[in-house]
């Protein structure tokens, strides 16, 4: 959906002594993917599906004993588009959050092995995941790394992810490549090496979706061939694909994966800084392309200081 949005606008009242009303009411309207929007009103984009919800949302109220009206409106005063979208994904990304907290701790509990519970777990979250898509009205960020998550679940019980054969990175010359926004530790530290050992000459474009750049090279995205892999971070990936040997780069992998995954596996901490850096030059406001730049500094003088 685009920003230049027409919206639905819910207004209800019900009696006061009617809390199942009331009750019933929220999970419903939580049900929808409605925004909030001051006392005793909602918001959804206007289509025909949300109108027909509404509707029937607007009847229960008033079998309730209650009033209910149901508007269309182009503006709100007060707030912009791009705000009533922003709160939107901000809701959203609570949603995905709580969701990212259940199955990283579902891939800590049965990373060395399997639970009996497992697949009844994984299946669970794939359904939470499948309804915070259907409410997720302007592509929060925040699903791609849910998604990833899944996809590291997934491959906690079907193998140790790719087994692909070598790549020349000759082929991969003065290519483009695409990340998504506000890119951290991994989609840095991979920018890095793909410019120090990959391709000198590539470029960076951000995006959530990779249809929005079809030509470009998609790395660390969810469902793309240079990402996540098994038990691998995409830097990881990035490695192994190219048979990188570089013992200092060999290292560099360690470190982003413990930063990345938080899972102890190699026992370093020396990209924790870096990470932390990424996310406070994030805060100041820098573009994703400025923060490659000063992400890719970083881990250029990391390099150095591991070759002998």
């Amino acid at each position: 959906m685009s920003v230049n949005e027409k919206w639905l606008l819910l207004l209800y009242r019900l009696p006061t002594k009617n809390s199942g009303a009331r009750v019933n009411l929220w999970r419903q309207l939580k049900k929808t993917g409605a925004l909030p929007f001051k006392t005793s009103a909602t918001l959804l984009p206007d289509t025909a599906d949300h109108y027909e919800r509404f509707q029937w949302l607007a009847q229960q109220v008033r079998d309730a004993g209650g009033d209910a009206t149901l508007i269309r409106v182009t503006d709100i005063e007060g707030l912009g588009q791009a705000d009533i979208v922003r709160q939107f994904n901000e809701a959203r990304a609570k949603d995905y959050d709580a969701l990212t907290t259940d199955l990283t701790k579902l891939v800590a509990e049965n990373k060395r092995k399997l639970g009996e519970s497992f697949p009844t777990e994984l299946d669970k979250h794939i359904r939470q995941f499948e309804e915070i898509r259907k409410v997720d009205f302007f592509g929060c960020p925040r699903a791609q790394d849910a998604q990833m998550l899944l996809q590291r679940a997934a491959a906690l019980g079907g193998g140790r992810g790719k087994s692909a054969t070598k790549l020349s990175a000759k082929k991969f010359s003065g290519r483009t490549w695409l990340t998504r926004p506000r890119p951290q530790i991994d989609r840095v530290g991979s920018a890095w090496l793909i410019r120090r050992l990959i391709d000198p000459n590539a470029k960076f474009v951000f995006a959530n979706d990779p249809k929005q750049h079809p030509t470009a090279i998609p790395y660390d995205m969810f469902e793309v061939e240079f990402s996540h892999q098994g038990e691998d971070c995409t830097f990881e990936t990035l490695v192994k694909r190219f048979g990188i040997t570089d013992k200092a780069v060999l290292k560099m992998a360690e470190m982003v994966h413990d930063t990345d995954l938080e899972d102890g596996k190699f026992q370093t901490t020396e990209c924790v800084g870096i990470d932390r850096l990424l996310k406070g030059w994030a805060k100041t406001g820098l573009t994703d392309a400025e923060l490659l730049t000063r992400g890719g500094e970083c881990f250029e003088a990391l390099y150095h200081s591991l070759r002998k």
